[in-house]
């Protein structure tokens, strides 16, 4: 078993998934021989019951977790969103909160206000720089934690289900910001949802199920399926 990232080892997928098992203390098992591969370039998704080991996937692949098992590859570097925004969201205003994922890259203060202005505008919120963080909407939470990710330069982001806690035309606009940067920057994005609405906007998807990738690839096949 290993992990690894930005690795010489050829692999076609910005994210490898090769047969990972992964269980709790207790024994239980979450994950067995889990598989898959998600392109450079595209927006997948990945669905499941709750229990299915969604979640515990994605924080596999964030190194949150170490899998017990298998070996999982990552072309790039990472930025995670969580289901809830205020895990992550640790400053009082919106350009302090981006701008503390680079305090170890030791910029330059020009380059630091450079790198989060371009980040709030990549999502649309760069006039809420000031904004203290308390005052924003649970929508523009999450998009300041995507804007995190952007500003440290990742190419590929995990997110666990981001719009379980929006309301229904804000999950929207979420999705159609992530769709857009992942076309628009050339990034690499791993949805987690439930909600089969959101497939429309994905490139791929994969259905888990007690651990294991059952299906995957046309987001519309899966849809009907799931129905």
């Amino acid at each position: 078993m290993s992990f690894s990232a930005n690795e010489t080892k050829e692999v076609e997928g910005a994210i490898a998934v090769q047969k990972v098992g992964f269980s709790w203390p207790s024994g239980k098992q979450v994950l067995r021989g889990c598989s898959l591969e998600v392109p450079a370039g595209e927006f997948w998704m990945l669905l499941g019951a709750n229990g299915s080991g969604k979640s515990t996937l994605l924080r596999l692949l964030a190194g949150l977790l170490e899998p017990h098992s298998g070996e999982i590859t990552i072309q790039g570097k990472m930025g995670f969103v969580f289901q809830n925004p205020d895990r992550q969201l640790v400053m009082p205003t919106v350009g302090a909160d981006v701008a503390f994922g680079l305090v170890e890259e030791k910029l330059s203060r020009a380059q630091i206000r450079q790198r989060v202005e371009e980040a709030l505008a990549a999502v649309n919120l760069l006039e809420l720089q000031r904004r203290p963080i308390y005052a924003l909407s649970g929508g523009q939470k999450q998009r300041i934690a995507i804007a995190g990710a952007l500003a440290r330069n990742s190419q590929i982001l995990l997110l666990d289900e981001p719009t379980a806690l929006l309301d229904p035309d804000s999950q929207l606009d979420l999705v159609e910001q992530v769709r857009g940067l992942v076309k628009n920057r050339g990034l690499t994005a791993l949805w987690v949802t439930h909600r089969l609405n959101e497939l429309d906007y994905s490139d791929g998807a994969f259905l888990l199920e007690e651990g294991e990738v059952v299906a995957r690839g046309d987001p519309e096949a899966l849809k009907q399926r799931l129905k």
